[in-house]
């Protein structure tokens, strides 16, 4: 293992497989209960013994998440959970609630324990104390800064584990406890099913003045007042890893697996070369070129630098921005006729220009002259989800290399 782990999202089986195919040491996802992201597709039992054993046999890991804020009725269906994690043998569970985190202590001693960001770990004195309760890891709440980590780093255990987001989107509230889904759409954000109220457009209305809509004014489109930009650190690995942080976690459960991909290999390469030489180390403008091309609502380094400031906000939309869309994925290779078998996930033609992305290596720019189907006879498109395609590729890339293009839109 690295002295650093990249840790990276699995919102589902193909995304875990993704993450560590393109360079994560480690991998989260959550089961079909207690998990704060609903809106991933997440595991059944079977996909979870899978993505646990395809980790495993790769030297990675695989935590779960278990950290909703728990209700009565969660409590008594705890237990069964844990029997449940007790026989697929994950890494480590991540908790917020110190009524589950004591269940988990006592039903499952050798799971190891990390405390979820939504505990609100913010100082040394909460993060020696679950510690002391046995935590393995503590995962630090997004609002802290560098120097805030360091001080934390130097009053705990050593052989406590710090993890913290370094990528991903940012809540509008603190470490994620937010009430306005709750209030807008009868949704818990901390029971999972956040309806992100936080993105949507406002305007202000008047107590004495009911029906009367008045824009906070940005711009003409009215505001998104409460819409976050997307937490990136690439620009400040020294200063991470200085801080004492062990884990660089990269939000995104519900991003899809290019965004997973993409990500996992551009902060491994950046991590990596720090590592190799820290000296010498010297930031490399590729890193957030790549960065650009997966989808972003723009960048901040929130809290890390200091308290964020009205630029940290975007004001216009809260659209994303996707520049690019990936439309093939590498599932095998004829050796008989050298042609690489792609599986289509968006349309693209012949004399497309596309760029293939390999687990490893700088992407390569590639021209579409001649595309066949399956059974070898010619196209001009590929029009029809999962159409499995043949191409002669410049050689011989490995499974799950990606192939993108700019998107039409664009």
């Amino acid at each position: 293992m690295n002295p650093i782990e990249l840790l990276a999202p699995a919102g589902n089986l193909e995304r875990l497989k993704m993450a560590i195919t393109y360079g994560a040491d480690a991998v989260y996802a959550g089961g079909e209960a207690f998990s704060l992201r609903a809106a991933a597709k997440n595991f059944s039992h079977d996909e979870l013994a899978e993505g646990i054993e395809f980790a495993h046999q790769r030297g990675k890991k695989i935590y779960i998440t278990a950290n909703i804020i728990p209700h009565n009725e969660d409590i008594d269906a705890f237990p069964k959970f844990l029997e449940e994690m007790n026989e697929l043998g994950p890494d480590g569970l991540i908790i917020s609630d110190l009524g589950a985190f004591t269940l988990a202590k006592e039903l499952v001693p050798d799971i190891p324990l990390h405390v979820s960001t939504q505990a609100n770990n913010v100082n040394y004195q909460t993060v020696s104390a679950w510690h002391t309760l046995g935590a393995k890891r503590v995962v630090l709440a997004r609002e802290l800064s560098l120097s805030e980590i360091a001080q934390i780093r130097k009053n705990v255990p050593s052989d406590l584990e710090l993890e913290a987001f370094v990528h991903g989107a940012m809540c509008i509230s603190y470490s994620g406890r937010c009430l306005l889904s709750n209030y807008m759409a009868s949704r818990d954000a901390n029971q999972g099913e956040c309806a992100h109220p936080c993105r949507w457009n406002y305007s202000l209305v008047e107590q004495k003045r009911p029906g009367e809509y008045m824009d906070v004014f940005e711009n003409e489109r009215g505001t998104f007042i409460f819409n976050s930009r997307d937490l990136c650190m690439i620009e400040h690995i020294p200063e991470l890893i200085e801080s004492g942080i062990t884990s660089f976690k990269l939000e995104g459960r519900v991003k899809t697996e290019y965004y997973v991909a993409s990500v996992v290999k551009t902060y491994r390469e950046a991590i990596d070369s720090y590592l190799e030489n820290p000296e010498k180390y010297i930031f490399q403008e590729k890193w957030n070129e790549e960065l650009k091309k997966v989808s972003n609502r723009h960048y901040t380094t929130g809290f890390y630098l200091g308290k964020p400031d009205s630029e940290a906000q975007v004001y216009g939309s809260s659209a994303y921005i996707r520049t690019y869309e990936v439309v093939g994925m590498v599932v095998g290779y004829d050796e008989e006729t050298g042609e690489t078998l792609i599986e289509q996930r968006n349309r693209f033609f012949t004399g497309d220009t596309l760029e293939i992305v390999p687990p490893v290596e700088d992407f390569v720019t590639y021209t579409v002259d001649k595309m066949k189907n399956e059974d070898g006879e010619e196209i001009d498109s590929c029009p029809h989800a999962q159409q499995i395609i043949r191409l002669k590729l410049p050689k011989h890339y490995p499974i799950r290399t990606m192939l993108r293009k700019v998107r039409e839109s664009n």
